[in-house]
């Protein structure tokens, strides 16, 4: 199997140690795939068109208010 070059430092000398650190902390910025996917998949929750404690209410201004997110 061949490796792919994903980090390429450009300039100055880095040590094993530096480019281990390097990696570790974008490792750890980097979200994991469960996040992502829930994330991403978070405008499907049903939850979300729920009214969530507001009644709604007929009139001028009524759609607006539907949306709005107190």
């Amino acid at each position: 199997m061949s490796q792919l070059n994903h980090l390429k430092i450009v300039r100055g000398d880095a040590s094993p140690e530096e480019i281990a650190a390097l990696i570790v902390a974008l490792t750890a910025a980097t979200p994991s795939h469960a996040e992502a996917v829930r994330a991403g998949e978070a405008w499907r929750d049903p939850v979300r068109s729920m009214r969530q404690g507001r009644s709604w209410r007929a009139g001028p201004g009524a759609w607006r208010a539907s949306a709005r997110r107190d």
